[in-house]
Order: structure tokens, then sequence, then C-alpha cells
């Protein structure tokens, strides 16, 4: 781990990451020593920093700093997290010029592999994402309501789950966007009002835009993944992994997102 360039685990208590979760991060798949889509993460990055009104970080050291965790690595996960820094009174972060940069090596989650192939049973969660239009779309370092909803799957004994908004309308997994096909036409959840914009989901958005085939941002009711003929969830580590039921609806003939996981394959 690095913070600030420096081989760490200690950060100031005054963090207002840790203070109030005034931060954001991305997750980063490595392979080969190589760290994927860095482009796309480093445009995240900059995005959530100009909309939270973080001071400017130098990025080529951060990529360089990334590119040091990575090196070596045959395939693993980095992670960067940003807050605005230390100080600041209450929630006024005035004063907090210089932000906190922290960046870890963990190993790759290798069950993901047979998620992949097998597909995977997801729950419709109980609870409710609320609507946060403020910061819809970013991976703010505020995950409390992912934390809940990963305690209820463990308390139900699963491994991924379905979530709505409070308004009944669909948003994505708990820790992964959704999609769903059904005839000539996929569909993925509006996040303007919640959810996360991950990266994963804007490749598999761009490759059906290069497949021909009509993407519909919508907002749905739960009842759509019943009339649908495939599911799928995505992140960027766990890539394109297909939902083969959710309860006693199944989805077995994955059409689509072999062909999904095929163009993903070549294009790393």
């Amino acid at each position: 781990m690095l913070i600030n360039g420096i081989p760490t685990e200690t950060l100031s208590a005054r963090d207002r990451g840790l203070a109030y979760g005034d931060g954001h991060f991305t997750t980063m798949l490595v392979r080969e020593g190589k760290v994927l889509w860095w482009q796309d993460h480093l445009a995240r990055l900059q995005h959530a920093n100009a909309r939270l009104g973080f001071g400017e970080h130098s990025w080529d050291l951060l990529a360089d700093e990334a590119a040091q965790l990575a090196s070596g690595q045959a395939q693993a996960v980095v992670k960067i997290m940003l807050t605005r820094g230390a100080g600041g009174r209450g929630y006024d972060g005035a004063g907090c010029d210089t932000p906190t940069r922290i960046i870890s090596l963990a190993p790759y989650p290798e069950h993901y592999h047979d998620w992949q192939q097998t597909g995977i049973n997801a729950l419709v969660c109980q609870q409710y994402l609320g609507d946060s239009p403020m910061l819809a779309g970013l991976k703010t370092l505020g995950r409390l309501e992912q934390v809940m909803l990963k305690r209820e799957l463990a308390a139900r004994g699963g491994v991924e789950g379905i979530v709505l908004n409070s308004r009944g309308f669909l948003v994505e997994g708990v820790s992964a966007n959704l999609f769903w096909r059904r005839g000539r036409t996929v569909f993925t959840p509006d996040l303007t009002r919640a959810g996360i914009d991950g990266i994963m989901r804007k490749r598999v958005m761009t490759m059906l835009k290069q497949m021909g085939i009509e993407l519909r941002v919508v907002e749905a009711p739960l009842e759509s993944l019943w009339q649908a003929e495939e599911v799928w969830l995505t992140n960027t580590l766990m890539g394109i992994v297909p939902v083969t039921s959710i309860g006693d609806m199944h989805y077995p003939s994955p059409v689509l997102i072999r062909r999904l996981q095929e163009r993903l394959v070549i294009e790393v």
C-alpha cells in the first residue's frame, strides 16, 4: 500500500475520507503487470475530482504509483482512493488543498472465473437504494448502503443481488451493473438518480453499439426481468457474468452474453 507515495498503512485520523467518506475510488484489474483500461479509470477519477471540488492531483504521479504496484503481478487488483485530505472544520472542507491518495494491491478474486463460465443465481434484495442525484454515477467512499446490502446477501445465503431504488425501479447489482435482453433489444437502468456508472458498463455499451444491437437506458420495474431472455452483471473485476436464475425465473441461454465475453477477451 502507498499513501501519498510512501509505503505505509498509517493514515491521519483527521483525514476527511475517514471522518466523512469525503472521497472517491476506482478498482482496477491488473493482468501481466499492466493495469487494464487505465485511461477509463483515470477519466473516472478526474470526473469525480471535478464533481466533488477536490484540489488538483499530479495524474502522471498517480499513474506511476499504480504501475509500481502492478509491476510483476500476473493477475491482481489495484485500488486507488482519493480523499479531500486532512483538516477542515466539521463538514466544511475549506483549507484542504492537498488531497490524500491511497493505492493498494490485493489478490484477484479467483471465483470470478467460475462465475463467468457457469453464471450465478441472484437474489432480489429486500433493502432499497435511496435516490441521490447529487452523487449518482460516482464511486464515492460512502458505501454504507452496499455494506448493508452485502450483509443481507450473507444472511440469505446469496452471492449477488438485484437492487431497486425506493421508487421500485431497477438500479444495479450489489457490486455490479445490470443488463438484460428481450428480443433484439438490450436494457440497462438509468443511473441519473442512483447507482454507479461502471467502467465495464461503459465498455459493454460501446460493444453493443459496435455490434449494431439496440440499447435502451430505462427506468424499469423488477417485472422487466421476468420478461427477459438474458440477464447479466458487469464490473471491472468480474467482467461479464451471466445471471442464470433469479428465484424461480431461469435464463438458460446466454447467447449474447457469450458473444460479449468473446469480444471482451479480444479487446483485452
